[in-house]
């Protein structure tokens, strides 16, 4: 396995790459990223709907949602979260700041359009009749829980989930093998969702998927409106998954490994 002084190298190479990639790549492999991640978010929401025991069910969702970032991992994609990282790049010079920033709003925009389109084709599909209606009502309960977190939750909780998303990224980046990279990133997704984290990119889906099934079906609920879901939830958390990831974890490892002594 790579010590984590060569991660720490090695992701300067890689954060240049992506920082660099044209705009049409870094879209349709953002796209890619925000379709993985939203399949574990149905898969995770689904496996839970007939669990009476909270703590269980947060349990359950919590070793099925890591099958996104495996996807993201594995298949090939670029993920907001995880480009994060791309920050040591820019700290060693390989990059200019413009740079980073190109790379996350086309990533971010990417990762939306994906997860989007998942959310239309679980809600269109009527996956949520599925318990006898039971999922369109736990899809619904999320996204309006989502968008009635206080700015300052949303914000917290998006720094937290970061650290451990960003965490996996980099334990799997240890690993020179298939299973290594599986079984090191499942632990800190595990540990996010079980504490209720937020992640901005499965948040683009949650929410999506709970104004379409809200209109679909009809459920009430009050919250979910586009101003809850881009000021109360989604500015806050993806600037805590940039402090999260970008600071407590990018800038960190830097600082340690790399910074000129």
């Amino acid at each position: 396995m790579f010590s984590p002084a060569e991660i720490a190298q090695n992701y300067v190479g890689i954060g240049t790459k992506k920082a660099k990639l044209s705009v049409i790549d870094t879209l349709l492999l953002a796209f890619m990223a925000g379709m993985f991640i939203a399949c574990g978010g149905i898969a995770s929401t689904a496996a839970t709907v007939n669990i009476e025991s909270a703590s269980v069910a947060k349990l359950v969702s919590a070793c099925i949602f890591p099958a996104g970032l495996i996807m993201v991992l594995m298949c090939g994609s670029e993920l907001f979260t995880g480009d994060n990282l791309v920050v040591i790049a820019w700290f060693e010079k390989k990059i200019t700041f413009l740079e980073v920033l190109r790379n996350w709003g086309l990533v971010l925009f990417g990762n939306f359009l994906g997860a989007t389109a998942i959310s239309a084709f679980v809600v269109y599909g009527h996956t949520p009749d599925l318990f006898g209606g039971k999922l369109a009502e736990t899809i619904v309960a999320t996204a309006n829980a989502k968008c009635s977190l206080s700015f300052q939750d949303a914000f917290f909780r998006g720094i937290m989930c970061n650290i451990l998303v960003c965490l996996g990224v980099w334990g799997a980046a240890a690993a020179k093998d298939v299973a290594g990279k599986v079984l090191f990133s499942f632990w800190p997704i595990l540990c996010f969702v079980i504490c209720g984290y937020e992640h901005s990119v499965a948040n683009c889906y949650y929410i999506m998927a709970g104004f379409m099934t809200k209109a679909e079906y009809a459920i009430e609920a009050a919250n979910i409106t586009p101003y809850n879901f881009l000021v109360t939830n989604l500015i806050p958390v993806t600037l805590g998954n940039i402090v999260g990831g970008a600071i407590f974890v990018g800038f960190a490892y830097w600082l340690i490994y790399l910074r000129k002594k």
